[in-house]
């Protein structure tokens, strides 16, 4: 697979799964615009790594995805120098876990901003350029979540199936245009997101830290491990390239079983 004069935005990409997609899309020989959270100088000693190992351009945005304006503000940006954004993989999300009687409001819209109304906003601005070029691909990382639900999760689960909707009506708009548009579903995989649930549901469901590794999350999944970052990039890899151009609007699960029950 070869990606050479592509670029690709990765949302949440300072580390993680986002992190993964980035560095695969990199070694494929995409130009990479990394987004997200973190220390200023861990942030650039990723980028600067990227870029030496793989020879390309990477930049990196921290534009706070639950606000239009700074969306916005770094499409200005990079569409300045690269022209166009031909890889778009939405995965920035955050979670919180509270019963939905105790759920506090100002967390629900974050929430919603975040995992779901951003990825309106990002898609919005790379379609002309997609539709310019018709080339383009639009990646979600969704969840299991946009498949099936769990207690406690209300604005997760409903932002993840409404990411669902959404990559099925752009996929169904683009789909004579050179432009695909695909959902990856992964179960639980250990990142920073899933680390900070664990104490978060053990107080929600009154149980061990332990207990909820073993009896949610890993419950969930028939094959009781975890998914890996790698196995995620993996799928956003292929979905990228030329191979997958007649996969579009798909919601794809990658999750163990999860959603075979």
């Amino acid at each position: 697979m070869t990606l050479a004069g592509k670029t690709a935005l990765v949302t949440g990409s300072t580390s993680g799964i986002g992190l993964g997609i980035a560095e695969l899309l990199a070694k494929a020989g995409a130009n990479i615009v990394l987004n997200g959270m973190g220390d200023a100088t861990q942030i650039e000693s990723i980028r600067a790594h990227i870029a030496a190992e793989h020879s390309i351009k990477v930049r990196f945005y921290g534009a706070d995805m639950s606000r239009p304006e700074t969306i916005e503000a770094m499409f200005q940006a990079l569409l300045a120098e690269f022209g166009s954004i031909d890889i778009l993989v939405n995965n920035a999300g955050i979670q919180y876990v509270a019963p939905i009687e105790e759920f506090p409001v100002a967390k629900w819209d974050a929430i919603i901003a975040i995992n779901l109304t951003a990825a309106f906003h990002t898609i919005r601005h790379a379609l002309p350029g997609m539709k310019q070029k018709k080339w383009g691909r639009i990646i979600q990382i969704a969840s299991a979540h946009a498949l099936v639900a769990s207690p406690f999760k209300s604005a997760y689960v409903a932002a993840k199936h409404g990411i669902a909707g959404l990559t099925k009506t752009v996929a169904l708009e683009v789909a004579e245009q050179g432009i695909t548009a695909n959902a990856i579903c992964p179960g639980y995989v250990w990142t920073p997101l899933v680390e900070k649930q664990v104490p978060e549901t053990a107080k929600a469901r009154g149980i061990t830290e332990v207990q909820v590794i073993n009896d949610v999350l890993l419950a969930a999944q028939p094959t009781k491990q975890f998914v890996t970052i790698e196995q995620v990039a993996a799928l956003a890899g292929f979905l990228a390239s030329d191979a997958a151009a007649s996969i579009t609007g798909a919601v794809i699960p990658l999750d163990g079983g999860w959603t075979a029950h």
